[in-house]
């Protein structure tokens, strides 16, 4: 069946899937950005939060039931997914639920990506889905979720997993898969210290992506069996999947753009240095995630913002933003933004300059300041003549300097006290 060519069937198949985010962990090479809120919670993009792209990725590829579970430090989460994501009507069977870690069974919080799920079994019983997608809360990437699960039911898998090529070095952070002709998974290791590169390649890995569609009643098995296996670590990645390839069918689902068939776009924006990057890739003239496109916007909670605005035009004192992006709110006086993301209500004084940053919502800065290749966090009060970027050992001091020379700067490094962060 072609099913690019029967948007029905697809519809069919969508509508009959639970989606489940697992959105409790820390993402600790995140450093100080996590100290205070778990990764899919941070905020990415000028407006958005990390969640928001596999959020986004289910409600337009029609899937409209959607849980989503926290554990670490979810208060920011919570409050975001309620402000945000409360417009789907539940009298129609929609909608997006929110299953913190509750010790349901026994006294453990959720100790592996497997066992969050298990936990919740009770819950996903009462939802009767006929396919179960599990999804990481913490990627930024458009995805049609549609066409993965069409794979899956066409394949006659148990198993599907979505997978990307990426070379040897960074396959080491991730789960690597073998498949055979027909795109069967054949062998898996989780993390491997030599990944085992594609046939026909020196230099590329197949990595899984942490996407996985499930017929229900395979995956209640396995969960169940999983949980009475001792020593089980309770992980999709390092448990689940090596135990089943042998004796089920686990498919691939290579992750492409299906105008081009290339890889298509997907950041795992888990490092200082990845997460700066990837926003900075925003502002080119042509970037591969292209934020604009209106056929698969990207939804959140918006504050009701004034719009950006820019003020005086004298030669030393001139408001004024080149190659940026700046969101509402946002107040740029007699300062200069070059190659920068401002989310919103970022407040730039007189006579200050930003270069190739990206500065969370909320941060003020004040007169005469130099920052450069940095991260600031929400809330920041950045005190008059203050200096970043141009002298890494004395920003180490202060600050944390990431490998790739990125300076990230929190609140409780200059000494405020911000606790509160949302």
């Amino acid at each position: 069946m072609n099913t690019a060519q029967d948007p029905r069937f697809v519809s069919r198949l969508t509508r009959n899937t639970l989606a489940l985010i697992l959105a409790g962990g820390r993402g600790s090479r995140l450093k100080h950005l996590t100290k205070w809120r778990s990764k899919p919670a941070v905020p990415f993009g000028g407006k958005f939060r990390i969640i928001d792209f596999p959020l986004s990725n289910c409600i337009n590829s029609g899937i409209r039931q959607i849980g989503i579970l926290t554990q670490y430090k979810a208060h920011s989460l919570i409050l975001h997914i309620q402000k945000g994501w409360s417009f789907l009507r539940g009298e129609f069977g929609e909608f997006v639920e929110l299953l913190p870690a509750q010790q349901r069974i026994e006294n453990n919080w959720y100790t592996g990506t497997a066992d969050a799920v298990y936990q919740n079994l009770d819950i996903l019983r009462n939802h009767d889905p006929a396919y179960v997608l599990i999804l990481a809360g913490d990627h930024i990437y458009r995805m049609d979720y549609g066409t993965m699960i069409a794979h899956h039911v066409e394949t006659g898998a148990d198993m599907t997993v979505g997978c990307i090529e990426v070379d040897l070095e960074t396959a080491k952070g991730f789960g690597v898969m073998a498949v055979d002709e027909e795109g069967l998974v054949r062998e898996f290791a989780e993390k491997p210290d030599d990944p085992k590169p594609i046939p026909g390649s020196d230099d590329t890995a197949l990595a899984s992506m942490g996407i996985y569609v499930f017929n229900k009643d395979f995956l209640f098995e396995q969960l169940i069996k999983d949980a009475d296996t001792p020593n089980s670590s309770h992980d999709f990645g390092r448990d689940i999947m090596p135990s089943v390839i042998e004796k089920y069918q686990v498919a691939s689902y290579s992750f492409q753009d299906p105008r081009s068939g290339k890889q298509a776009y997907w950041r795992d924006v888990g490092t200082i240095d990845a997460f700066w990057a990837a926003n900075l890739e925003l502002i080119g003239v042509t970037p591969e995630l292209n934020l604009y496109d209106k056929t698969w916007p990207v939804w959140t909670y918006q504050e009701q913002l004034p719009p950006a605005k820019f003020i005086f035009d004298n030669d030393n004192r001139r408001g004024m933003a080149v190659d940026s992006m700046v969101s509402g709110g946002c107040i740029i006086s007699g300062s200069k933004v070059s190659n920068s993301l401002l989310f919103s209500n970022v407040r730039l004084n007189s006579y200050s300059e930003v270069n190739d940053s990206v500065i969370l919502p909320d941060v003020e800065i004040g007169r005469h300041c130099r920052i450069s290749k940095a991260v600031i966090d929400k809330g920041c009060k950045i005190p008059e003549g203050t200096i970043i970027g141009q002298d890494l050992e004395a920003d180490a001091k202060r600050f944390l300097v990431s490998p790739g020379g990125v300076v990230l700067v929190t609140g409780e490094m200059l000494g405020q006290v911000l606790h509160y962060v949302r």
